[in-house]
């Protein structure tokens, strides 16, 4: 849904999903998707992805990531992300702190920590995912800045068409969206809905030739 009294620009979309991944025809996750509006009026949108089925009988993998950020004329903000990994034994913690008033990246990576200058426009991992659906209805082409790994990052992807895509809420039209990598054999394709305000239905990601689908299994809010 939408908050309500806003101009367009202004307006955020909150929602719950869940998506099931898979690979070569064996199901390994549930991802749960999430935007919502915090108390103090910011928002938080929450990844929570881990094994699943008989995959969690073998492999325990746990990811977290958070990201809390405003919207500001039109303008989205990120003021702080976290990412946390568990992978049976091993762990991974990453918080990432963005300081708009002294344009400055906080990183901590584990216990390691360090600086990096924040740019205008800059989004976190999470947060870009948002603007996506915020600007595909309106452009082709589209490229975000990125706090990434602990570096700047440029990402560009691309609208190549329309596809109708089978999921267990039925028949979605959709708009294809891809990255553009020139040295890079990744692959991304994402299937977005605008009949759910540009929601990612279906996810393709392709490394090293192995392919990993997401696919929307239930969804609230839209």
């Amino acid at each position: 849904m939408l908050s309500d009294n806003l101009a367009a620009s202004d307006r955020v979309v909150t929602f719950d999903a869940v998506y099931q991944l898979s690979s070569s025809g064996f199901v390994l996750a549930e991802m749960k998707r999430s935007i919502k509006q915090l108390p103090s009026g910011e928002y938080l949108y929450r990844s929570d992805t881990r094994t699943i089925g008989i995959v969690a009988m073998f492999y325990k993998h746990k990811i977290v990531e958070e990201s809390r950020w405003k919207l500001e004329q039109g303008q989205l903000y990120p003021l702080k992300y976290t990412y946390d990994r568990t992978r049976d034994k091993k762990s991974k913690h990453v918080d990432i702190d963005f300081d708009w008033a002294n344009k400055i990246i906080f990183n901590r990576v584990n216990d390691n920590l360090w600086k990096m200058p924040l740019e205008d426009g800059t989004l976190d991992k999470l947060l870009y995912q948002y603007a996506v659906m915020r600007d595909l209805p309106d452009k082709e082409y589209l490229t975000y800045t990125v706090a990434d790994g602990g570096k700047m990052k440029t990402y560009h992807l691309q609208r190549i068409g329309k596809e109708v895509v089978n999921t267990p809420l039925g028949k979605v039209e959709t708009i294809k969206v891809r990255n553009i990598k020139s040295k890079d054999d990744r692959l991304l394709m994402i299937w977005c809905a605008p009949k759910y305000k540009y929601l990612p239905v279906k996810v393709e990601h392709t490394e090293d030739g192995t392919v990993t689908t997401a696919i929307l299994q239930k969804l609230k809010g839209l």
